[in-house]
C-alpha cells in the first residue's frame, strides 16, 4: 500500500509538527530511568559524556517496518554504535496496545531483525515517553555530550511504508550526528515526526 494512502487513511498513523510544548531543541534533556529488556536499570545521566540517540519504536508499525525490512535502521544503528554514540530503543506503547512487547518478546525481536541498539528500554507505563512528547513511531531525539538536545523530529525526510525507500532517503539522524561530531551546528534541528502514533 502506498504511503499517501496509509498516511490519509483511519488508522493509527499519524503526523505532528513540533510545538511549542514539545521538547526544546536546545534545552538540557530531561534525565529519566527506565527498565530495559534485560530487567537493568538504565539512566540518561549514565551516558553523561557521549552521543545519544532516542529511537521510539513499535514493530507493528508499518513506517517503521519499512526502516527495518529495508536494513535502513540497523545499518544506522551499527554505524553510529561504532563511533561511540549510544543508541536507545524506546517501546512506550501501553499493554494491550500495539507494539506492546514482553521483555522476551523484545530480546527475539532485536535478535530476529538484527538490531543493533545499545539498549532497549521498556516503558509501558509511557512516563519516558510523555516527558519527550514522543508523538510517533518512529520519532527521534539526539542529545549531545553535555546533555543537551541537538534534535527532534523525523528519522529522514521520506514518510514511506516501502521498505524499498528507507536507504534512498535523506537522514537527518546522520546528517545531525555527522554535523555535531564535527563541531558544526546542526542545520535542520527540528523536523516534523512522521509514523504511527505512540499508543500510550
Amino acid at each position: 500500500m502506498k504511503a499517501s494512502r496509509w498516511i490519509t487513511s483511519v488508522t493509527a498513523i499519524a503526523l505532528f509538527a513540533a510545538t511549542a510544548h514539545a521538547q526544546k531543541v536546545g534545552a538540557p534533556a530531561p534525565d529519566f530511568s527506565g527498565t530495559d529488556s534485560h530487567g537493568k536499570t538504565v539512566t540518561l545521566s549514565q551516558y553523561h559524556g557521549k552521543y545519544v540517540v532516542l529511537e521510539w519504536h513499535n514493530q507493528g508499525c508499518p513506517f517503521v517496518k519499512a526502516q527495518y525490512n529495508s536494513g535502513n535502521m540497523q545499518a544506522l544503528q551499527k554505524e553510529w554504535t561504532g563511533k561511540g554514540v549510544v543508541w536507545l530503543m524506546m517501546e512506550s506503547s501501553a499493554q494491550g496496545n500495539e507494539g506492546y512487547v514482553t521483555a522476551a518478546e523484545e530480546n527475539s525481536y532485536i535478535a530476529s531483525e538484527h538490531a543493533a541498539p545499545t539498549d532497549a528500554i521498556l516503558d509501558p507505563s509511557g512516563k519516558i515517553g510523555h516527558t519527550y512528547e514522543a508523538k510517533t513511531s518512529p520519532h527521534m531525539f539526539i542529545i549531545d555530550p553535555q546533555g543537551k538536545l541537538i534534535y527532534n523530529g523525523a528519522i529522514d525526510d521520506h514518510p514511506t511504508t516501502d521498505k524499498a525507500d528507507p536507504p534512498k532517503s535523506k537522514n537527518y539522524v546522520s546528517a545531525a550526528l555527522t554535523a555535531a561530531m564535527a563541531g558544526k551546528p546542526v542545520e535542520q534541528a527540528v523536523t516534523r515526526p512522521y509514523g504511527c502514533s505512540v499508543k500510550y
